[in-house]
């Protein structure tokens, strides 16, 4: 999308976090990869929310609801309002739990906006060093975080100055090899991430979402 569609859309998603009830609760929202970065267009819009884990909402009516949508832990990890209020954005995992990370993407996202949506319960500070770790020590350098991130709202407050530099492309940010140079990887090891992380982002089409416990 055009760099001025990408700036909108993301100040949509940040009203709709203030608005609207969501399935859990949202602490932060960021933004990160191009359109931090100033590209236009912004090949793919990377949006980061920082969550609250739920734990028993409406505890006691969850096996009703469980039922009705064939899910299991509705109450539990997903607000149960939120779940009658908006039945056709409950989403489950694979083993059939309800899982709160594409509870949120199918509220907040459309299934072929070039979008991908990162929910964790951690800061994104906290998670691109979380998965720092975690990337080089398996060697799966694209489950690496582009780090070169921007927070827009955080605890019901909107960053109206850092809107503004986001429409205007004022944010200074290295090379994504430099910036993982910056968080202690030599200058081999992370032109190789910063290679296979843009190949792997390159094969990814339409809405995507990954959660993380941190």
């Amino acid at each position: 999308m055009d760099r001025e569609r990408a700036v909108e859309r993301v100040a949509d998603l940040v009203a709709t976090v203030e608005d609207e009830e969501l399935p859990v609760p949202v602490r932060e929202v960021w933004v990160y990869g191009d359109v931090a970065l100033g590209l236009d267009p912004v090949e793919r819009l990377d949006v980061y929310v920082t969550k609250d884990i739920l734990l028993g909402d409406d505890a006691e009516a969850a096996p009703e609801l469980d039922r009705q949508f064939g899910v299991e832990g509705i109450g539990q990890t997903v607000r149960a309002s939120w779940a009658e209020a908006n039945p056709d954005f409950v989403r489950a995992n694979e083993s059939g739990h309800v899982a709160p990370e594409r509870c949120l993407a199918a509220h907040l996202l459309d299934d072929d906006e070039p979008i991908h949506l990162e929910v964790c319960n951690a800061s994104f500070e906290d998670n691109v060093t979380q998965r720092l770790e975690g990337a080089r020590a398996r060697g799966t350098y694209e489950e690496l975080l582009d780090p070169r991130g921007v927070c827009l709202w955080v605890d019901g407050q909107r960053s109206e100055s850092a809107f503004e530099k986001l429409r205007a492309s004022d944010f200074a940010f290295p090379t994504l090899d430099g910036a993982l140079e910056m968080l202690g990887m030599d200058e081999a090891e992370a032109a190789t991430a910063a290679d296979e992380l843009r190949a792997y982002r390159e094969q990814q089409d339409g809405a995507t979402v990954r959660g993380d416990v941190v």
